[in-house]
């Protein structure tokens, strides 16, 4: 989850980026303050920030933090280069660095930097309604199954990887549904981060 001013009014400075450190979890909740495209980059790299949603924001945010020491084309090149030698594989990394360049590369370098973050916040922007969209539509399927079953036998649904809130910038991607029927009140919730146990509530 990442947390930054631009995109929702958390960090005081009003230009640094907040993520939990995944990699205290589950003995320890951390944050962690990310200042500088190294930063960003360790972030990825050593998995404080984990899940792929999550990791293209962080790359996002990046850039901006290295247009803030630089706005030149060589150092937006070294910056993409540096975040995808992080994660080569990580899709939504590619993409979100492919976004970021494409919102800068051919405005005046005083413009760089006010584009990046207005970018970057759009990319988390549109990461939460993704996935409350996944949310609503996958909760109606949930609340189907389920009305097929006797009222205790539970709807069972395994995601695999890291698909809750933490690997967005918030809401979670395969989990989504799950949150959302719970919340509607027609499933109850048990299990890891990695299983949901989705049970009618009682009429």
């Amino acid at each position: 989850m990442v947390r930054t001013r631009a995109a929702s009014g958390w960090e005081a400075d009003g230009w640094s980026v907040g993520v939990i450190d995944q990699s205290q979890l589950p003995h320890r909740f951390a944050t962690i303050r990310l200042t500088t495209l190294e930063d960003a980059a360790r972030a990825i790299a050593t998995m404080q920030v984990r899940g792929a949603p999550l990791i293209g924001a962080t790359a996002a945010y990046g850039v901006c933090l290295a247009l803030r020491a630089d706005a030149s084309d060589e150092a937006l090149d070294r910056a993409v280069a540096k975040l995808m030698a992080t994660r080569p594989t990580a899709i939504n990394l590619k993409w979100a660095l492919d976004e970021m360049v494409g919102a800068v590369r051919n405005r005046p370098r005083d413009d760089r930097l006010a584009a990046a973050y207005r970018r970057a916040a759009e990319i988390c922007d549109q990461d939460v309604a993704i996935n409350q969209a996944i949310g609503g539509h996958g909760a109606r399927l949930i609340a189907a199954i389920a009305a097929k079953k006797p009222s205790a036998q539970p709807v069972q649904v395994l995601t695999h990887c890291n698909a809750g809130w933490l690997a967005t910038v918030d809401f979670g991607t395969a989990l989504a549904p799950i949150y959302v029927a719970h919340d509607r009140g027609c499933c109850s919730m048990s299990g890891s981060t990695r299983r949901g146990r989705a049970t009618r509530a009682p009429l």
